[in-house]
């Protein structure tokens, strides 16, 4: 649901104090009286209470997500409708979920006041039930509590999907941008690759072929570990995921520091390196375990 930040603390003192120990709303939103439906700033929803996000952090929001006509955009939680019509205009294939039905019915009107009636599509739907798993870029301006409800399915999609929040964080999942419109903030993840484990790394060298075994330990989209040459080992430095792209380091026993770039295929990276005269070899590793 959108709102703006003014109103943020008034607002999550008030969802708290309605949700405590109850945790959500127990029932649906009945039917608007006949003519247009008008709702009010900080009506309560199923989850939240509803207020719009600015028009200029939507398009802000939109513009950290890269929306383009090349995307699938769900957006959580959808209001009005706004950053859903919003992002169809880009050329977008935009889907919003909303409980309220009468915000369903506006939104549909308010789609086709702006022309987009054939390029969104908004559907009355929890959104803790729904499947938004084929979105490319998912948008929410939900409270704390619901976005780590939502945390474990987000981290389940594909890498390289962008989320976008207004306002509220993911916990200690660090943004990888964060922006600021008028002192409201928004802030962007892009889903990360799963490469905690074991992988054997293998690449030509002088010698022949080279073997090194990586033990990474990952936290979201930074990860640590070991990386083992025969005998000798040295931690993993500079470990970074950008959705399925991969970079890391490592200082071999010979003081040089080996650096690493690839993309995640599943159980398989693939990537360059530099050997030691800085030539570029390619290198492959493979999930152990």
């Amino acid at each position: 649901m959108n709102r703006p930040r003014a109103l943020v603390s008034s607002l999550v003192a008030a969802a708290a104090l309605a949700f405590a120990g109850a945790g959500y709303a127990q029932t649906a939103p009945q039917p608007a009286a006949k003519g247009e439906y008008k709702p009010e700033v900080g009506q309560p929803g199923k989850d939240v209470v509803w207020v719009p996000t600015p028009a200029e952090l939507v398009e802000r929001m939109l513009d950290m997500g890269k929306v383009g006509p090349n995307d699938i955009v769900f957006d959580l939680g959808s209001g009005d409708g706004r950053i859903a019509i919003a992002a169809a205009k880009r050329g977008a294939k935009t889907k919003g979920i909303e409980y309220n039905p009468d915000m369903v019915e506006l939104s549909r009107a308010n789609a086709r006041k702006a022309g987009m009636s054939e390029k969104v599509e908004f559907v009355r739907g929890d959104i803790f039930e729904t499947d938004f798993s084929s979105a490319t870029v998912v948008t929410m301006y939900l409270l704390p509590q619901l976005n780590l409800r939502l945390r474990p399915t987000i981290l389940n999609m594909k890498p390289g999907t962008r989320i976008v929040s207004h306002a509220f964080t993911m916990d200690d999942w660090e943004a990888d941008q964060i922006a600021s419109v008028e002192g409201r903030d928004a802030y962007l993840w892009i889903v990360p690759a799963r490469v905690a484990g074991g992988w054997r790394l293998t690449h030509k060298s002088g010698s022949g072929e080279e073997v090194i075994d990586l033990d990474i330990l990952q936290k979201y989209q930074r990860f640590t570990g070991q990386a083992k040459r025969g005998a000798s080992a040295a931690p993993i430095a500079d470990g970074k995921l950008d959705g399925d792209q991969i970079t890391f380091a490592f200082t071999g026993s010979d003081g040089v520091k080996r650096e690493f770039a690839g993309r995640v295929r599943g159980d398989r990276i693939e990537g360059t390196t530099k050997n030691q005269a800085g030539t570029t070899i390619p290198f492959v590793a493979s999930r152990t375990k």
